[in-house]
């Protein structure tokens, strides 16, 4: 069973400090859970993340964190799912689990008749070269946290300010520029199911 939790628009910082707690804290015999959260503006850096890559932050703050993966922005309108797993449990790699999680939103996207796909080398998702969805993780003590986030109406201006996931010029789209009107809340939990079905129960 996977716990799904629903927390709204949080800052980011807090919530990576809780993920990396429950992770830190989190037993064999502790539940999965999948958090699904919308963040204030912020760019974050991963661990392979280099500052110049951060192009003109102007008033978006910079948080440096340990996921993998370089620079992206989240905003207000991303659906972001974190996924906190047990890949002992689960009988994964992290290889397995990038693809699951690319697979769960492609299905998302196909919903609606949008077609995802995967590029070599490349996590994530994109919709005709453009990135709609961004993956990043950490593994300690073989559990997961950190996840995936799927754009559906943010505001596209930040990614403008960055080299998203490092790639200079890298574009970004978003659900609400490929016809799809849906609430953020009714992605975000089809999203969820999504990740259920494709990542957990594969």
């Amino acid at each position: 069973m996977t716990l799904v939790r629903n927390l709204g628009l949080v800052a980011y910082e807090p919530t990576w400090r809780a993920m990396r707690a429950f992770t830190a804290a989190r037993t064999p015999d502790t539940e999965d859970q999948i958090w699904l959260v919308q963040h204030p503006a912020v760019f974050t850096l991963g661990l392979a993340g280099r500052r110049e890559h951060v192009l003109a932050p102007g008033e978006i703050p910079v948080t440096q964190t340990d996921r993998g993966g370089q620079v992206t922005y989240h905003g207000p309108g991303q659906a972001v799912a974190y996924l906190m797993l047990d890949l002992r449990r689960l009988g994964i790699g992290v290889r397995e689990l990038v693809r699951r999680i690319e697979q769960a939103v492609i299905e998302v996207l196909a919903s609606h008749g949008v077609a995802g796909e995967r590029r070599e080398g490349m996590p994530g998702v994109y919709v005709g070269g453009a990135k709609i969805a961004a993956i990043g993780l950490r593994v300690s003590r073989g559990c997961t946290y950190h996840g995936v986030a799927l754009n559906v109406d943010l505001d596209p201006e930040p990614f403008t300010r960055i080299d998203p996931c490092g790639y200079p010029g890298l574009a970004s789209t978003r659900l609400a520029d490929l016809g799809v009107r849906d609430s953020i809340d009714a992605v975000q939990q089809e999203l969820a199911d999504s990740l259920r079905r494709v990542v957990i129960n594969a």
